[in-house]
């Protein structure tokens, strides 16, 4: 095994530099990083929506959270509003906090869903701050509060970002696209990239952040891919930048239409909109037309079409090679969740990093927890689809009847049947975030757990009332979203 000390970065964008800034971070005294990329190729930028672990993310490299929020004209996250999914006309929110106060023997819902049966009449989301705060436009947080949160950003300004924060760290910039690369003749191991320019760039172990091309795991190693496209049959999205018309909305929206869904990302200089669809239901020029009536402000610049395959790379991790972002798989952005994959793909690799040489185990055990974190993501995902009522068009009805990974199908028959829900180790998302998107979809169990049928009535609905009544005072206290954002991190861009 030969000892790892240079790392080529093959790719920039996003899932470059959060690997180049994660290394140079917290390895790079010890690591010579090279990162190649082209100006021609540029940064997708569609990639505008997260979830709540990049704070902790930031945290861990000491980024200044307003420094950061200024750089990319960030907002703030605390959920995604759903429109339209399990019926037309159907209105959710999934927020990132909790509801209510759990025991150790029965989660919140099954209290709450007993005041139901009981004609105590409330939302889930009144038990929780960061619903009612969304709901209400407002936010605000400090050291002191526990509020949940992501921001919404400008992907190429995340890109820039992250370039300035690595490259003060040592990490070495090479211009160029890759024209050919190099393999050992017995390992197949790659051994260096060599660029248009003729300019050779060695390296002992390379990471892969060349997008859907997958230079290095695919075209190179040809790791074969795993499709999903039967669960997840969105294949393409329109997108367009537009000017901002209005005060931004602490939350990301998903507004499903007869072949997929629609995003609005609100940044503080201007509105991220996409129509993702299926290409099988409707043409590419029909959903560029559908998604420019959608949108409100003037263009700033043209929309443009991408095209995608759900999925994952059969090894995320092959011979010296780690796939990091969409070279690694793909799966839908509904849940805001590419960003985050980037993220703890390079913490894993930072936690395994094989100083003393590749070996087989390492690669394994690597490659066993990125599959299993993004089939619980994909899964997740599909749950958004399977559990819809809508049958007014061919792509719902399809939806609405395809065959689903066993361990979702069980997941959704637990919550049927007794309100049961859980959160795997080292799944992303939570308990709550699993009731409220199937009560959003529109599933009523049948049955909840028997603990608060011990309560006398009246001090269930004590509890139920105090509970509403902290929420609400909590979220009274906070600020308008535009204000706080004015006064805490308000961009000069």
């Amino acid at each position: 095994m030969t000892p790892i000390k240079r790392v080529v970065i093959a790719g920039g964008g996003t899932a470059g530099w959060v690997t180049a800034a994660a290394l140079s971070h917290q390895l790079g005294q010890i690591l010579d990083i090279t990162l190649v990329e082209s100006d021609d190729i540029g940064t997708i930028g569609v990639g505008e929506s997260t979830v709540p672990p990049i704070r902790v993310f930031h945290q861990l490299l000491g980024i200044d959270e307003q420094e950061f929020m200024r750089s990319v004209s960030a907002t703030f996250k605390l959920g995604i509003w759903f429109e339209n999914w399990g019926q037309i006309g159907d209105r959710y929110i999934h927020p990132f906090g909790r509801h209510g106060k759990p025991t150790w023997l029965a989660e919140f819902h099954h209290f709450w869903l007993h005041g139901l049966r009981s004609g105590m009449n409330s939302e889930l989301g009144e038990y929780c701050v960061e619903w009612l705060a969304a709901k209400q436009g407002r936010f605000g947080t400090s050291p002191q509060s526990d509020i949940n949160y992501a921001y919404h950003i400008d992907a190429t300004a995340y890109a820039r970002f992250l370039r300035r924060f690595a490259e003060n760290r040592g990490v070495k910039r090479v211009e160029g696209k890759i024209k050919s690369v190099q393999q050992h003749a017995t390992t197949g191991f790659v051994e260096s990239l060599t660029l248009a320019s003729d300019r050779v760039v060695p390296g002992d172990l390379f990471i892969d952040c060349t997008g859907f091309r997958a230079l290095l795991i695919e075209q190179t190693l040809h790791t074969g891919f795993e499709d999903w496209s039967h669960w997840l049959p969105c294949d393409s999205a329109a997108a367009v930048q537009t000017e901002i018309t209005g005060p931004p909305n602490p939350y990301t929206c998903a507004f499903a239409h007869e072949a997929g869904w629609r995003w609005m990302i609100p940044l503080q200089h201007r509105m991220g909109n996409g129509f993702v669809y299926c290409s099988r239901y409707i043409s590419d020029d029909d959903a560029k037309q559908k998604l420019m009536q959608a949108v409100s402000g003037a263009p700033v610049r043209p929309p443009f079409t991408l095209k995608f395959q759900p999925g994952r790379r059969r090894k995320t991790w092959n011979k010296n090679v780690v796939a990091i972002g969409l070279s690694s798989g793909f799966v839908e952005p509904l849940e805001s969740t590419s960003i985050h994959v980037i993220i703890t793909a390079a913490t894993r690799l930072m936690q395994m990093f094989p100083f003393d040489g590749v070996s087989q185990p390492l690669v394994d055990q690597f490659n066993e927890e990125s599959r299993v974190e993004l089939e619980k993501i994909r899964d997740f995902i599909i749950l958004h689809y399977k559990t819809t009522d809508r049958d007014d068009s061919a792509f719902w009805r399809y939806c609405r009847n395809m065959e689903i990974p066993e361990a979702l199908a069980h997941r959704v028959e637990m919550f049927k049947e007794g309100a049961h829900a859980y959160q795997d180790a080292g799944e992303l998302f939570r308990v709550d975030s699993w009731i409220q998107v199937l009560l959003g979809q529109g599933i009523v169990p049948k049955h909840y757990h028997p603990l608060p049928r011990g309560m006398q009535e009246q001090e269930l609905a004590r509890v139920l009332s105090s509970l509403r009544a902290g929420v609400a005072q909590a979220v009274a206290k906070l600020p308008k979203h535009q204000d706080f954002i004015n006064s805490y991190c308000r961009t000069t861009a």
